[in-house]
């Protein structure tokens, strides 16, 4: 993805667009894919970078939602699940299939939970997963090793979806340039353009340099999640308040808390939600809280109470009690829910989508989740288009194969998630060897992916690589810190930025990456 030339279009005062989509998370991005794959001529514009935000601080799962099953939200679990399958199938470099288990310590769990997950079964369908199952104390030991077996009568397995959210969004976006769509990074949508009281376009500020643009476009999208209701005051500064922002935290904890290739799903927690420890990058991720927070950030923090709730749950169902010293990284993520007139508590609020279309002709995607990102798209579109009046184009996003789409990918591959791109990325060491070098010996990443993240994959900053284009932040914070000066130069050499821009760029990491460790 050349950036410089994607500016170039933005100077062109002739351009109009048909779509201009601002935000650049898994909401906005598959809007734009959806828009571009229909042959609308399709702009992004993303204030920080592609996933900074909700989407790229996910529990990492592709699913129906047991908890939306519990509250019997039946058509979003429907909805998810045939997404699940759907992606499965566009993105099988970056989504797979992942089995799950239910531990059962009470008598009446296993019938429970087992007719429950046979529900979730027939939701599925055709694009289902695998059957579900009740297994014996034995077996689930066998599949879990570290399960706590004291009080342990047995469990019950079932088949979701898990992914590399970042990742994904990094492909969702070179997708919509090989689309023929403009994606662009660090571009901040600071107003929006007008005439006869009708929205046609923005005005925006490139990050880096403070150059500001004025584009047209027939229609316009807010896409941008937590941030929704601030994009809705340049519209109408006296727009209510849609989104309710919910802080969901997790911690990564070394692989040998969960030996094997199976998680781990406790139905109900203190607060009403439901706890993941799932197998990642050769780690383990622990989740989720809810927490409501009063206003967005763009890099919000971890609570200690939502630590210690997170560490208290994990240590009833393992055998060795996680504590602080073993968590490797911390983040927090808030998640965009839809404001219900009659609830404060945010855990009860459902992750549907909601649709709005202002009196200017502003289109409002909210809610949702990154599963059905596709679906959510697809109503965007139609909707915009029809607000803009534009030609009436059919779908074609069921079936179509996402940026780096590669079948029977081989799993021991740690370069097996760029898909496709891993071929160009082997071949980089050989104009320098030293590309083949680990960033760090506790990292699964080579410079060679430094390098490839600069050129292929827009990323310009230190925290860019090791965040989102690498998830070297979230598998191990401290080492993330230690390979930043590394990372830093090797950006510098492709970005033609000199040693000052190198020290401005690690003492940036450091700073935010204090935000992933425990004090």
């Amino acid at each position: 993805m050349d950036r410089e030339s994607m500016l170039n279009t933005l100077r062109d005062q002739s351009t109009i667009c048909d779509f201009i989509v601002i935000g650049g998370g898994a909401t906005g991005l598959g809007t734009a894919v959806e828009a571009a794959s229909r042959g609308y001529r399709t702009l992004l514009l993303e204030q920080h970078d592609f996933a900074k935000g909700t989407s790229s601080r996910s529990t990492k799962l592709i699913h129906g939602g047991v908890r939306y099953l519990q509250q019997g939200n039946i058509s979003l679990v429907l909805e998810a699940l045939h997404e699940r399958g759907l992606l499965i199938n566009n993105a099988p470099h970056l989504v797979r299939n992942q089995a799950f288990i239910v531990p059962n310590y009470d008598w009446w769990e296993a019938p429970f939970y087992g007719i429950g997950m046979k529900v979730y079964d027939i939701l599925a369908g055709k694009l289902g997963l695998g059957p579900s199952k009740n297994l014996s104390k034995q077996e689930t030991l066998e599949r879990i090793p570290t399960l706590e077996p004291e009080g342990l009568r047995g469990g019950v397995i079932y088949y979701d979806g898990q992914f590399d959210d970042a990742r994904l969004a990094v492909n969702l976006a070179q997708t919509l340039m090989d689309l023929g769509g403009t994606p662009l990074n660090y571009i901040k949508v600071t107003g929006l353009l007008k005439e006869k009281g009708m929205t046609n376009g923005v005005v925006a500020v490139e990050q880096e340099t403070g150059e500001q643009f004025e584009i047209r476009s027939q229609v316009v999208v807010n896409a941008t999640g937590v941030f929704t209701d601030g994009i809705r005051r340049l519209d109408d500064p006296a727009a209510h308040e849609l989104v309710a922002p919910s802080q969901g935290v997790h911690i990564i904890l070394d692989k040998a808390f969960l030996p094997g290739d199976s998680a781990v799903m406790v139905p109900h927690t203190d607060d009403g939600r439901v706890l993941f420890a799932v197998p990642w990058h050769n780690r383990v991720i622990v989740g989720t809280t809810d927490t409501p927070v009063d206003k967005p950030e763009l890099e919000p923090r971890a609570l200690p109470e939502e630590v210690d709730f997170i560490l208290k749950h994990a240590a009833q169902y393992l055998t060795h009690d996680p504590t602080p010293d073993d968590v490797l990284s911390v983040f927090a993520g808030l998640r965009p829910l839809v404001k219900a007139e009659d609830s404060e508590n945010t855990a009860a609020l459902s992750r549907d989508h909601s649709l709005i279309v202002s009196g200017s002709g502003l289109v409002t995607i909210a809610g949702g989740k990154w599963t059905t990102y596709r679906k959510m798209g697809q109503d965007t579109v139609d909707r915009a288009a029809m607000v803009a009046c534009l030609d009436e184009r059919k779908s074609l996003t069921e079936t179509m194969n996402i940026h780096g789409w590669r079948a029977n990918v081989d799993e021991s591959d740690p370069l097996r998630f760029y898909g496709t791109d891993a071929d160009a990325i082997r071949k980089l060491p050989l104009e320098d060897s030293d590309l083949a070098a680990q960033l760090d010996p506790r990292l699964p990443y080579t410079q060679a992916e430094v390098v490839w993240a600069a050129r292929s994959e827009m990323a310009r900053t230190v925290e860019d690589v090791l965040a989102r284009r690498t998830r070297a932040l979230l598998l191990d914070a401290r080492a993330s810190i230690d390979a930043a000066p590394l990372v830093a130069e090797l950006l510098a050499a492709e970005l033609d930025k000199d040693e000052q821009w190198e020290q401005a760029q690690v003492a940036a990491f450091q700073k935010v990456a204090a935000g992933y460790l425990l004090s």
